[in-house]
């Protein structure tokens, strides 16, 4: 059966994350003095200690269900934890999860070959973007600022839908979106535990990229190798394209 969709990973994929989580600790630091500024009378230390109890429960809390709490329930409940009472909805919060989400940007780049594959891609098939991140609005700034949108049939991102990859509902939430089966698409994604499972568990073919100096590779494990085998292993954008070819045969 001819692919006639290509649903891509963002993070690490298609734009590469410089430094793996190098960008962590002064994201967080940002988020610390915008908190300073309005009030919030914490130590850094103290902050993060509580933040990351918060980030971890959150984990445990949705390990199941899979479910995607924007990153303003994070803030919102480490600052009550600390004894201070904002809401999601509080300016505070808002400005706070801006200022990671900043930090963050300056951390993420355009892989070379981004643009050439979508544009060769583009009209051919049908395009989409799946991606995991609890900020949504800082997905949709990136795709702007790379003017990438434009090769998208369809965007979907965790955060926007309370849902995060390998959950079945994000990838059917895509395929309904483009009007395609799952049998007729290819997934590029670079994590094997959520890009490859996610997409190989609703019947998509499936890519790995697994770039030479990247961080993820560290999650290559014996045990992940057989459990969870992509159909094919790139280390470039760009061999998606004689992927492509072959399997048109």
């Amino acid at each position: 059966m001819p692919i006639k969709a290509v649903l891509f990973d963002l993070f690490d994929t298609l734009l590469p994350v410089n430094g793996g989580d190098a960008f962590y600790e002064p994201a967080l630091q940002k988020l610390h003095e915008i908190l300073l500024g309005q009030g919030v009378k914490v130590s850094f230390e103290e902050f993060r200690q509580a933040y990351f109890e918060v980030r971890d429960k959150i984990y445990m809390e949705t390990a199941s269900t899979l479910e995607e709490p924007h990153f303003k329930v994070r803030i919102s409940r480490t600052l009550k934890k600390l004894g201070y009472d904002f809401d999601v909805s509080h300016p505070v919060v808002a400005e706070g999860a801006k200022a990671f989400a900043e930090e963050f940007k300056r951390y993420i780049m355009l892989d070379d070959e981004t643009v050439e594959v979508l544009r060769k891609l583009h009209g051919k098939y049908k395009l989409g973007i799946v991606s995991n991140i609890s900020i949504p609005e800082l997905a949709w700034e990136l795709l702007e600022k790379f003017d990438l949108k434009k090769y998208f049939d369809t965007i979907i991102i965790s955060g926007d839908i309370n849902t995060r990859k390998p959950h079945p509902k994000i990838f059917e939430e895509a395929l309904k979106s483009l009007g395609v089966k799952a049998y007729e698409t290819l997934f590029v994604g670079d994590t094997l535990s959520t890009d490859i499972k996610g997409a190989k568990n609703v019947g998509m073919y499936t890519v790995l990229i697994k770039r030479t100096d990247s961080s993820k590779a560290l999650f290559w494990s014996s045990k992940e190798k057989t459990q969870i085998q992509p159909d094919k292993v790139i280390t470039s954008l760009k061999e998606i394209l004689e992927l492509l070819k072959e399997w048109q045969l």
